[in-house]
């Protein structure tokens, strides 16, 4: 083994150990900037995906979601911090693990679980299932099964965007395990070069399925992968909704006036098994304890309290709030009727062009 492979090596390992922990960040102490109104707002749609996940798995083993169900428990800080920071005419696309995103872009829950549950009255008619939510109306691209396939969807649409010249942004959430694929490289080179209003969002739960990234992954600091594009990137605490709000909103700021892309790393952990139908052990007990100590939502109710913004009170109207949204999405779900014999062949291919 040359020295040159050793010393590679050793800075893998080095970078291993570092990404082990979230990053620290501003957002953890000190006063909160924004509106009560917003702050709320934002505690409360991470409650709503806690939730609705929590009825998804119920709702999953007693046989009613059939199919894959990836579970987002441990994440809602990613997602709606980010999303938080844009406007209503910004473009969201995803994986399979989107039901977070879905709700925090404006999806309707009932449509959501209806979906889940096959039925007519989901988003997608109840042919696409858990993993492909999508919705054009709040722009929503959509979740996408093929590892790392929406990243060169996101790059398109902020390619649209560009040349439509709209100053929407599009943002793309993906997986640690995505990075490996060639689409990432090639869609990070091509929006640097054409210089692309396009949020590459990495939510770094450190595995891909059941394997860490560190046996998967020969350099796993993924925001300095941007270097080789000369792209701006930053990692940010993804247990911490302000610190990903405030992070996505410097990506924003440089998307729409500069047109230039930004590669985002979420440091995240997922409680979960990778699906519903993975036991997870590949991971010990005490690793997810270690990680459930910074429970975002848990993070984000102790600051606003700190801040006089929140009381328990505020905290169990809310709850109360939710779940009835939730069992209500769980009851439209139930009582909606299955799709119609005549609907296995539509919408499978688009229209021609006339």
């Amino acid at each position: 083994m040359s020295s040159q492979t050793t010393d590679r090596r050793q800075d893998a390992s080095a970078s291993a150990s570092v990404i082990d922990q979230p990053p620290t960040t501003p957002a953890d102490a000190g006063a909160l900037e924004e509106d009560r109104d917003t702050l709320v707002k934002i505690f409360q749609q991470m409650l709503l995906i806690r939730r609705f996940e929590e009825k998804c798995a119920e709702s999953y083993s007693l046989g009613k979601i059939g199919g894959f169900c990836h579970l987002y428990i441990g994440q809602e800080a990613v997602g709606v911090g980010a999303i938080s920071a844009l406007r209503q005419d910004d473009y969201v696309i995803t994986s399979y693990r989107e039901h977070g995103q879905a709700l925090a872009k404006g999806m309707s829950a009932d449509a959501i679980m209806a979906e889940l549950y096959g039925k007519a009255t989901g988003c997608s008619k109840g042919k696409g299932g858990s993993m492909h939510l999508f919705d054009a109306s709040v722009n929503f691209l959509g979740g996408h099964a093929i590892v790392g396939g929406q990243i060169a969807l996101a790059t398109g649409a902020a390619f649209a965007s560009k040349y439509k010249e709209t100053d929407q942004v599009t943002v793309c959430f993906f997986g640690e395990a995505a990075v490996n694929q060639g689409a990432f490289h090639e869609s990070l080179n091509m929006a640097q070069l054409w210089r692309l209003p396009c949020i590459y969002l990495c939510e770094n739960n450190m595995y891909g399925m059941g394997t860490s990234a560190q046996r998967a992954m020969s350099f796993q600091d993924i925001a300095a992968k941007a270097c080789a594009y000369e792209m701006a990137s930053e990692v940010v605490d993804g247990m911490d909704v302000m610190a990903m709000r405030q992070a996505t909103q410097r990506a924003v700021e440089r998307a729409r006036k500069e047109s230039l892309p930004t590669l985002l790393e979420a440091r995240t952990y997922r409680y979960m098994g990778h699906s519903m139908s993975d036991p997870g052990k590949y991971r010990t007990r005490a690793e997810i304890e270690k990680y459930q100590e910074r429970d975002p939502i848990k993070l984000f109710k102790v600051r606003l309290e700190e801040n006089g913004m929140l009381t328990d009170d505020d905290v169990a109207a809310m709850e109360a709030e939710v779940r009835e949204q939730v069992d209500r999405a769980a009851q439209f779900a139930d009582e909606s009727p299955e799709p119609a014999p005549e609907e296995l062949m539509t919408n499978v291919y688009a229209n021609p062009l006339r």
